[in-house]
This record gives structure tokens, C-alpha cells and sequence, in this order.
């Protein structure tokens, strides 16, 4: 049986799979071991060093931080979204006009870095006379960014939805609009609801770009701490597991919510034939 990306791995593939992720498993492991071993030799691991992150004080400064960090984010997802709904219209709109500036800008921004917009808006519109607050000089570029990553995903939604739906809307009199609005939308924005949540969860890690404009997220606000204290490992190992708690709820998350999705089953565990 096969599914719509690829071929079911037999027995020889499924045995070199577990043996190249047996294989990758080890070397991660010996690598953290190197590096454990490593920070240990010159005193990282030491308990005075690790002693300031058992303050109120030192997770106050990291949790406002945090706080930035996700602000900026459902600021931008929120814009980004909201754009990207209208682009994913626009692709789909029957009048050329509309479609092909929406497409266009789909498959322009999808190529350009997020943090090349940063350095437009950071130093190319402020010579025009555009200055934009420490906020959106953030905000906008991961709104411009993402805007198209949502359009696609929000047309996906669409055209998932049978054609029969939108037809039956028309037939009991509603118009285009409305049918787009009452029956296609809602149907299409639960089917994407998980890929909505995993585009946002590299939103969310996109914010990291805020240490180029200076803006107080959570990984500069770790590069001033830092900076304070002098505990850089430290202080970059915190931060980074605040980063992998909060991506990985978000993930799991993502998961939970396309296993609830109406008509998916969870994967059955197979048993070899005895």
C-alpha cells in the first residue's frame, strides 16, 4: 500500500532505516558526551556557574524576553495570516488580474530570506524617509515573509475542500462569496489548522531575527544577560531550552490536532505473521 508521497518501505529499507537511526543516535549521543566532557575539563559545569539561573531575578529578565518573543510572533502570524488568506483568494480568483499579482508575490517572497527583509527595512526604507518603531521593523518582515508560506497553505485548505460543497451552496442561492465565506472556509481552515500551527512554529524561532534590530526578545535578551554576568554557555543553554520547550509544545500540539482531524486514523502498529 502506498501513500500519496511515497512507497511503503519493505523489510531491507525498514532494517536500514532503524540501523541509520541507530547509527545517527549514537554519534549524537557521543557528541554530547564530548561536549559534557569538554565543559566539565574547563569548569562550565561547575555549580557556582549555575547558581545565578536558580534566581527569580535572572528568569524575570528571560521570561520578559520570552514575552517579546511572543508577542512579535502572534502579532506577525496574525498579520501574516491575514494576508495570506487574501493572497490565497487572490490565486484563486477566476479575474487574471488578481490572480497573477498574487501569485507573483507567492512565489517571489517564498524565495528571499526573512532576514533580508530585516536589512530592508532595518537600512533601505529609513533613506525614504519610512522609519518604522523597533517593534515592526521586527514585525513586518516576518508578516511579509510568512504571508506567503500561509497563502499557500490556506489555498491547499481550499481546493482540499470537494467541489460538490461550494456547488450545493450555490445551488440553495447563496452567491459566490457566501459560499466561499459559510462553507468552504470553515471546512478548509480546520483541515489546516495543524500546518497553520507548524508554520507558527517557525514564526516563532523567525523572531530570533529581533537581535539584528536590537529588539528585546528572548535570544537578546540572553546576549545582554550574558553580557552582564559572564556566563555565556550558561546563559545560551537556558535560553535554548526555553526555545525547545516552547517549539516542542507547539509541535506536539500540531500533531494532537491533525490526529484529531475528522477521517484520519492513527497509525496502526503492524505485527510480523508468526
Amino acid at each position: 500500500m502506498s501513500n500519496l508521497l511515497f512507497d511503503e518501505p519493505g523489510p531491507c529499507a525498514r532494517r536500514r532505516i532503524r540501523i541509520a537511526t541507530v547509527a545517527g543516535t549514537v554519534a549524537v549521543l557521543a557528541l554530547l558526551a564530548l561536549a559534557v566532557r569538554q565543559f566539565a575539563a574547563n569548569g562550565q559545569l561547575d555549580a557556582a556557574r549555575w547558581q545565578p539561573y536558580a534566581t527569580w531575578p535572572m528568569w524575570r529578565y528571560l521570561l520578559s524576553g520570552l514575552w517579546s518573543t511572543a508577542l512579535a510572533a502572534v502579532v506577525s502570524a496574525a498579520l501574516a495570516m491575514a494576508a495570506g488568506l487574501a493572497l490565497a483568494l487572490g490565486r484563486l480568483s477566476r479575474r487574471r488580474w488578481v490572480r497573477l499579482p498574487a501569485a507573483a508575490y507567492v512565489e517571489a517572497v517564498r524565495t528571499i530570506p526573512a532576514l533580508l527583509l530585516v536589512y530592508v527595512v532595518l537600512f533601505a526604507l529609513p533613506r525614504y524617509g519610512l522609519d518604522l518603531p523597533l517593534f515592526w521593523k521586527l514585525v513586518v518582515p516576518l508578516a511579509v515573509s510568512n504571508a506567503a508560506a500561509f497563502a499557500e497553505i490556506f489555498r491547499a485548505g481550499i481546493l482540499s475542500v470537494e467541489r460538490g460543497q461550494g456547488e450545493a451552496g450555490l445551488a440553495v442561492g447563496l452567491t459566490q462569496g457566501q459560499t466561499m465565506r459559510m462553507i468552504v472556509l470553515p471546512q478548509a481552515a480546520r483541515r489546516v489548522l495543524p500546518s497553520i500551527v507548524s508554520q507558527s512554529v517557525g514564526l516563532l524561532k523567525d523572531t530570533s531575527l529581533g537581535f539584528v534590530v536590537s529588539y528585546a526578545e528572548l535570544l537578546y535578551s540572553g546576549k545582554v544577560l550574558a553580557t552582564y554576568n559572564g556566563l555565556l554557555i550558561q546563559t545560551y543553554i537556558v535560553v535554548a531550552l526555553i526555545y525547545l520547550v516552547v517549539n516542542a509544545s507547539l509541535s506536539k500540539l500540531a500533531r494532537v490536532l491533525e490526529a484529531r482531524r475528522p477521517g484520519v486514523r492513527p497509525p496502526r502498529r503492524r505485527f510480523a505473521r508468526v
